[in-house]
């Protein structure tokens, strides 16, 4: 239930975030309907208006006609026989108008009067009739009501058509984003050490090559793992029967301080060996937990003080836990975990165990950045300062963890000092 709930608020913070790559495409899709509304909306509203302008000039013209017939005394040919021109004449004439028709080089001019915001634009046309100026407007009001009716309509359109197109674009978006959160999901098991992690994807577009390309680079990756693996395993075989007839002639050699030496490297050497068997059966997967209910504390401190350190090691037991797990290879992380400790830390060193977690703790330089940001490497020692050895230590120690099903944690104290974490499985 926590780990869905935990799903489910990574989820929802994943669709919620600006920087999501759903977003950056419904944005850019946005964009790209609101620049093609505003792009017909313009040309729409200028076609409107021009057109506007053309009737509104032939609305002025005609009346203007009808108003020099008037001003003539003739009688116009109207719809209504009782309806006149209200035309002006001289002085009445706006001035703007004037100076047109005085500059222009045709006898009738037009202007667009936008002076009496509260009326409305108008359409005004003027000539001269016997060296009189006459001239004429009409109303565009009802032609500026129709623009911006259109207008607010085109709005309306515009923002309908993004409440629908942005769901759409989340939605096909959405689809996209899932084939990819596979491929980076199969990516994070590869990286996490499961190896058999495939995509499948298919398909022929970019997505699918993606997932391809990850597949291959596994298969590849899975095979030059599976040659090391086969290395250091055939290495370490063939290392043993040599190895056993040194060990057995380094014990008939009579006693000495070089004696004494040889055996101290052929002990080291044996060590080395064991271990490289053990990391080859852990890589192969052969290994298998023998799980029973197991004192906690009381095993921890056997094992520390098998290795002969209980005058340099503080062993701090909280109650009396009680763990479900394989007992041989919990001694055997323990042992590797305050081994190095000793070796490559500083004093003193601390094994807490609480519950079903035991941490070890001392006071050197820490762990590198490093192994801290890629865990512990066979053969990658630490950074100087802590000693030299073959890194295997830890190696074994995260790999029989996985084997009883525990989780191995490093992590660096403040101010300094290194801490190793093993929690097991609660028992049930």
């Amino acid at each position: 239930m926590a780990r869905d709930t935990v799903r489910d608020r990574r989820s929802l913070l994943r669709f919620v975030d600006p920087r999501s790559l759903r977003w950056k495409i419904a944005a850019g899709v946005a964009a790209a309907a609101c620049a093609m509304a505003v792009g017909i909306g313009v040309l729409v509203h200028q076609r409107t208006e021009e057109r506007g302008l053309g009737i509104g000039r032939a609305a002025a013209l005609r009346e203007l006609d009808l108003a020099k017939a008037e001003f003539r005394g003739e009688q116009p040919t109207r719809r209504d026989p009782g309806e006149r021109s209200n035309y002006v004449v001289g002085d009445e004439v706006p001035t703007p108008l004037r100076d047109r028709l005085a500059s222009a080089t045709s006898s009738t001019v037009t202007w667009r009067d936008t002076s009496k915001p509260l009326q409305g634009p108008s359409m005004w046309a003027a000539t001269r009739v016997d060296g009189t100026v006459i001239a004429v407007s009409v109303s565009m009001l009802g032609e500026q009501l129709s623009l911006e009716a259109l207008d607010r309509h085109i709005r309306y359109a515009a923002i309908a058509m993004l409440a629908v197109v942005v769901p759409l674009t989340l939605l096909a978006a959405e689809l996209v984003l899932r084939r990819l959160r596979r491929v980076a999901g199969t990516a994070r098991r590869i990286r996490h050490g499961d190896l058999d992690a495939r995509t499948e994807g298919r398909g022929h577009d970019e997505i699918s090559e993606i997932s391809s390309a990850v597949d291959h680079m596994a298969d590849a990756l899975q095979e030059r793992l599976r040659g090391e693996q086969r290395f250091t395993a055939d290495v370490a075989h063939e290392l043993r029967t040599p190895l056993t007839g040194l060990v057995t002639s380094a014990s008939l050699l009579p006693e000495s301080e070089a004696t004494e030496l040889v055996r101290d490297r052929v002990r080291v050497l044996r060590g080395l060996v064991d271990d490289l068997l053990e990391i080859s059966r852990l890589d192969a997967g052969a290994e298998r937990a023998d799980t029973q209910p197991v004192p906690l504390g009381e095993l921890v401190a056997e094992s520390v003080r098998r290795v002969g350190l209980e005058e340099h090691v503080t062993v701090t037991v909280v109650g009396r836990p009680v763990a479900e797990t394989d007992p041989r290879r919990l001694d055997r992380i323990v042992t590797n975990l305050v081994l190095n400790a000793h070796r490559h830390g500083g004093a003193p060193v601390e094994v807490t165990v609480d519950a079903a977690t035991v941490v070890v703790r001392d006071h050197g330089p820490g762990f590198p950045e490093d192994l801290l940001r890629h865990g512990p490497q066979r053969f990658h020692t630490a950074t100087p300062e802590r000693g030299h050895g073959h890194g295997l230590g830890l190696t074994i120690a995260l790999g029989q963890s996985h084997v009883i099903a525990a989780t191995l944690t490093l992590t660096n104290a403040t101010p300094h000092g290194a801490v190793a974490t093993l929690t097991l499985p609660s028992p049930a």
